[in-house]
Formats: C-alpha cells, sequence, structure tokens
C-alpha cells in the first residue's frame, strides 16, 4: 500500500485541504494526438460493430483537461457536442490549442494504427489512415475552412450556437435534465465509469438522454490508478483503510468489476453490441482479497480494461 494516497485521504477530512489536492488528469486529454487515437478507436470499433453514421450529436462524460475527443467527433462530421464533468477542468486557451492541433492531423490524414483490441485493419489504408470511414467525400465537407472557423467559435463562445455547431461545456453535470432527453446520437466516455459511484443512476440518465437506437460506448479501466503497488491490489484493502484513502473526495475509483458495469447497462434497458476485454495475471492472488472481494470471479479479478458498446 502507497502512503500517499492515505495522506491525500487523511487531507480531504480537513476543512478546505480539499481544494488543495490536485485534480485528476484525464491521461491524454490535453493532446491533440491522444484525443485524435481516443476518438479514432472508439469509432474504428463502433465501424466493425456495424454503427456506420458519423453522428450529429455526440456527447462524453468526463472529458477531463480538454474537449479534445469531442473536438475531432465535429471535426469528423458531428454538429453538436455536449461536454460533461464534475469539475471545471479545461480552459480557452488549451482547447484552442488541442483544436488547432487536430485540424492539421486530420488534413494530414495522420496514421493511428489499432493497438490491443481486435484487428480492424479492413477499415485502414496503407498509410494507416480509416479512410474507408473518414472517406474524402466526407472529410472535404468537414474540414472545410468556413466551418473549420464556426467550430473554433463555437470553442471560443461555449453555449452559443455557430451556424450548425453548438458546444456546450455542462459543469457540475450530475442531474439528468442538463441534456435534452433522447437527444444524443452517441455517448462516450474514455477511463471515467470506474471513477463514478452512482453506476445505476449514471447508466438511468445515460439511457435517458440517448435517442431510441442510440449508441454509448465506453473504455473502462480497472486499474488501481497508481493507488497501490499492484495493479488490482486495491482488491485486498479491508473496509477501514479504504474509506480513509477515499476521505471526502468526490471520486476516487469505485472499484466495481466489469460485471457489475455489464449487469447495470443490461438491467437500464441497453443491448450489449460489444465486450472487449484484456486481462493481466500479474496482480494480487485470490488468497490476498478483502473480505470484500473473496467471491469475486476469476474474470473480473483479472480483467484490467473492458471496452464496452452497447445500444438503446
Amino acid at each position: 500500500m502507497k502512503l500517499g494516497p492515505i495522506v491525500r485521504g487523511l487531507l480531504s477530512f480537513i476543512p478546505g485541504a480539499n481544494e488543495l489536492l490536485p485534480k485528476r488528469k484525464n491521461g491524454s486529454a490535453d493532446s491533440s494526438e491522444g484525443c485524435y487515437y481516443d476518438w479514432l478507436k472508439h469509432l474504428g470499433i463502433l465501424y466493425s460493430n456495424g454503427v456506420t453514421k458519423i453522428p450529429n450529436t455526440f456527447a462524453e462524460l468526463g472529458p477531463g483537461d480538454s474537449l479534445g475527443v469531442g473536438f475531432a467527433a465535429l471535426l469528423s462530421g458531428a454538429n453538436v457536442y455536449y461536454a460533461m464533468d464534475i469539475y471545471s477542468h479545461a480552459n480557452t486557451e488549451i482547447n484552442l490549442k488541442v483544436f488547432d492541433g487536430l485540424v492539421e492531423l486530420f488534413k494530414a490524414r495522420a496514421p493511428r494504427p489499432w493497438q490491443g483490441f481486435p484487428n480492424i485493419d479492413e477499415y485502414l489504408d496503407e498509410n494507416l489512415f480509416p479512410s474507408k470511414i473518414l472517406t474524402e467525400e466526407l472529410l472535404t465537407a468537414t474540414l472545410a475552412n468556413d466551418r473549420i472557423q464556426r467550430i473554433r467559435k463555437a470553442i471560443e463562445n461555449l453555449g452559443t450556437p455557430q451556424g450548425e455547431i453548438l458546444i456546450e461545456y455542462k459543469v457540475p453535470y450530475m442531474n439528468s435534465s442538463v441534456i435534452e432527453k433522447e437527444s444524443v446520437d452517441l455517448l462516450f466516455s474514455n477511463a471515467v465509469l470506474e471513477h463514478i459511484e452512482e453506476l445505476d443512476f449514471t447508466y438511468k440518465t445515460l439511457y435517458t438522454w440517448l435517442k431510441p437506437n442510440g449508441i454509448m460506448t465506453h473504455l473502462i479501466d480497472f486499474d488501481c490508478h497508481n493507488l497501490t503497488k499492484q495493479w488490482n491490489g486495491y482488491r485486498k484493502i479491508n473496509e477501514i483503510l479504504w474509506k480513509i484513502l477515499v476521505g471526502k473526495k468526490m471520486y476516487l475509483i469505485n472499484r466495481q468489476p466489469v460485471s457489475v458495469h455489464l449487469d447495470l447497462i443490461q438491467k437500464n434497458g441497453f443491448k450489449i453490441l460489444c465486450n472487449l476485454k484484456k486481462y493481466r495475471t500479474d496482480g494480487i492472488k485470490r488468497s490476498e482479497l478483502a473480505s470484500k472481494w473473496k467471491n469475486i470471479s476469476d474474470d473480473d479479478l483479472t480483467c484490467v480494461v473492458a471496452f464496452i458498446q452497447a445500444q438503446k
């Protein structure tokens, strides 16, 4: 067990100290290349599951340090982007920098090989760009100079429509009414759902926001997020110590295994289209599990990443 997380948990009980603690950084969210890769990765797997239409309305849960994935969706043909977070992380300067970088990547048809997930090379050309998805005809329209300028103005004026383009940053989002019912075509998250405690409410809310037949795509990371020395070491922590670690922070990790996510997704009315998993067997042994997790399945114990796509 690392000492730092315990200290941060204890500090969170001190009034005012919680505001001094570092906020979660969302991986590569402030990198144009990272956002480009995350978007094309989800898009490619959507296409491999028969979802072949670029969404008009795209919503992202927990965008973090920039709104770059949403900008990538807009540059691919979406017109409306809702970004939802519990803290206001992003700022205009970072957003514009990431957006300009994304424009250059799309214009260059930059290669993005699919790493760590099933082979979908059929969508890639010789330059490893998914030209069968993002065709020249499509990108000629989506990357037109006047459209790029409208997106840029929408970034500078969040919440104000610029022609057909609208970007809304909803912070905090924890209310189902922040987005109109049945208004979203595609809902996206990347390494976010492992942080949310109210999973049942969240999946129910996502169902409310999506249009009939709407799609959601989630990458869920079951790693320890630097809390423990072993990647799944949080499962040997007893409940008293875990409460200290969590403290009064708004999020840490919820520790819920992949089976809980799958059960809640189906319980809330979704049809699972895709359930891709990556495993690690170098974590803690079953004999080391805390009493709360003694009966966990081997699949849940060793699943380190799940890529889940589902349809309303």
